[in-house]
């Protein structure tokens, strides 16, 4: 009996020693290929420095056909009138999500292959589109002059980091009867940057309005006379 226990007391003893843990880390680089089609409007005069103003479209114009991002915004705007200013619209693939870091590299390659003032580049979009042109200006607050964002929703990380953009002249809208994206959202980040001590950020809220709040601005010659004014502050050129 005594040799039985002795038997049983070694072997719990080595199974015990052979359950051992390892703490430790490794780094890893995972790098993502991300296709981004896009369609450039160039003014008619290239030849000296000229603004430049990035549409960011939404989930509707998803997809590879590119003539869908003509459906809204600037680039409907210039079927019928005429703008000083490069306008570049990315275009999202159907089963993707906008990817902030293609778009801002897209930037850089419209910035390098033209003639673009560095001081005057703006950002807009609507719906989701919307919430990427919050994204890029709070990833790269240093790269804009001016926000527009249209109809789009603000995410918890974004809030907090709200005062990043302060200091860029912005001008939100929404729809008070939008049953997609709720108007908290532009409420909330207004009231954020507010907070901040923004000293040129507007709201406005249309009372009749759904989802599609867009048309409304983009249709108006108003919202690109106030962008094109936007100059940069305190650049390092």
């Amino acid at each position: 009996m005594k040799y039985k226990l002795a038997v049983l007391v070694l072997l719990f003893s080595v199974l015990g020693f052979a359950q051992k843990e390892t703490n430790g880390k490794i780094k890893t680089v995972v790098v993502t290929n991300y296709e981004l089609g896009y369609v450039l409007h160039k003014p008619a005069n290239t030849k000296d420095k000229k603004p430049l103003i990035v549409f960011i479209s939404g989930d509707g114009e998803k997809g590879t056909d590119l003539e869908k991002v003509k459906i809204h915004g600037p680039l409907k705007y210039l079927k019928t009138h005429e703008l000083d200013a490069y306008v570049v619209a990315p275009q999202c693939k159907e089963d993707e999500n906008w990817n902030i870091e293609s778009i801002y590299e897209l930037i850089l390659k419209i910035q390098k292959e033209n003639k673009i003032d560095p001081e005057r580049i703006y950002v807009t979009g609507l719906s989701s589109g919307g919430w990427a042109a919050w994204n890029l200006a709070l990833s790269y607050p240093e790269k804009f002059a001016a926000i527009v964002p249209i109809s789009g929703f603000v995410d918890l990380i974004e809030l907090e980091s709200a005062c990043k953009i302060a200091n860029i002249p912005t001008r939100i809208f929404h729809g008070l009867l939008d049953d997609v994206v709720k108007v908290d959202y532009a409420i909330t980040i207004y009231k954020e940057l507010k907070k901040c001590n923004a000293p040129d950020v507007q709201l406005t809220i249309f009372d009749d309005a759904g989802h599609d709040s867009w048309t409304r601005v983009y249709d108006n010659p108003e919202i690109y006379n106030w962008m094109l004014k936007q100059v940069k502050k305190n650049t390092n050129k």
